[in-house]
């Protein structure tokens, strides 16, 4: 017979032994109570509805309305490009779970992506930009509707009173805490637009002509008398014919030097090397890259829709003034 050993405790060796067990398994069960805990809560949290919407400028104005009652996903990631993008199986998958879609709309999603993933999985959607005050634009015999409304905010707030009534229908349960959310947020969006004006004050007139890789900022030059030009890159127009010419680049390296362009724009959800050999051939300088059809990544000033304007205009305005 193998000897006991005594412990200090005054445990024989056999008892730790049981104690450690017993103690492991203690463990164990705290831990998988701890899981099923986390798990229930996950399924709580589940059971929220689900808005997925198709752009990062749309998401985060969704997000300004419901807060943390609904979660709020995205197709699209920072820097993507709505125009070019071409759907995946993990889309169809993300809009299953949708209690509303929303998308910009006016065709920003090229060929209407958003549109057939929630037609497919039978989702209402919302299109943000509907009663937005609308610029054109012509390409040869067509003419488009410039869809990227939201850089006026003044269209910006369209979008969320657009998404206030979409939440609310699905929701109506919540409708006070979504108007109290919406109205401090265009309250926001008001004091942005004051600020705008005041900061592009300080570029006197005659140089405020906004070159940039594509044609984004329509709006945001009429809403503040900029003369806006997309030389170098595409534009919404070229999706349905046209594209970049030989001619239409020299057209942009004399009109910038006619008019005497301090500095011209990259973007950030377009490749820079079109405007980069514009800007080598004409002489001037890169101003900076600005926010275009995507926000920012999480962490930089960028990630909301007011930190990407307010980026867009602190560059705009150094570049140029």
């Amino acid at each position: 017979m193998a000897e006991r050993i005594l412990h200090p405790s005054g445990f024989v060796s056999e008892d730790i032994v049981m104690i450690r067990r017993c103690a492991l398994f203690g463990i164990m069960a705290c831990c998988m109570a701890g899981l099923a805990g986390q798990l229930s809560a996950q399924e709580n949290e589940d059971g929220r509805k689900t808005l997925v919407c198709s752009t990062t400028q749309v998401a985060d104005f969704a997000r300004q309305v419901v807060g943390d009652r609904m979660r709020v996903l995205c197709i699209l990631s920072p820097g993507q490009d709505p125009h070019l993008y071409e759907i995946k199986p993990s889309d169809s998958r993300m809009v299953a779970q949708a209690d509303l879609c929303l998308e910009n709309g006016w065709h920003l999603e090229g060929n209407d992506w958003m549109k057939s993933l929630a037609k497919d999985a039978g989702k209402p959607i919302v299109t943000c930009v509907t009663g937005a005050r609308a610029y054109f634009l012509n390409d040869g015999d067509v003419e488009v509707h410039d869809p990227h409304a939201w850089f006026s905010p003044l269209n910006a707030a369209v979008y969320v009173r657009n998404i206030l009534k979409g939440v609310v229908k699905i929701d109506p349960q919540h409708k006070d805490e979504y108007e109290a959310r919406s109205q401090l947020y265009l309250a926001e969006l008001a004091a942005l637009h004051s600020w705008i004006r005041r900061q592009v004050n300080k570029v006197p007139p005659l140089k405020r002509r906004l070159v940039t890789s594509h044609d984004a900022f329509n709006y945001f030059c009429n809403e503040y008398k900029f003369t806006a030009s997309a030389p170098a890159g595409w534009s919404t127009g070229d999706e349905v014919g046209g594209g970049v010419t030989p001619e239409r680049r020299r057209e942009a390296v004399e009109s910038i030097r006619k008019f005497g362009v301090k500095a011209i724009f990259v973007e950030t959800s377009v490749n820079p090397e079109l405007i980069q050999q514009i800007a080598r051939d004409a002489g001037v300088r890169i101003g900076g890259t600005l926010y275009s059809d995507s926000m920012g990544a999480p962490g930089t000033a960028g990630e909301t829709y007011l930190g990407m304007m307010r980026e867009n205009v602190l560059s705009i305005v150094n570049g140029l003034k």
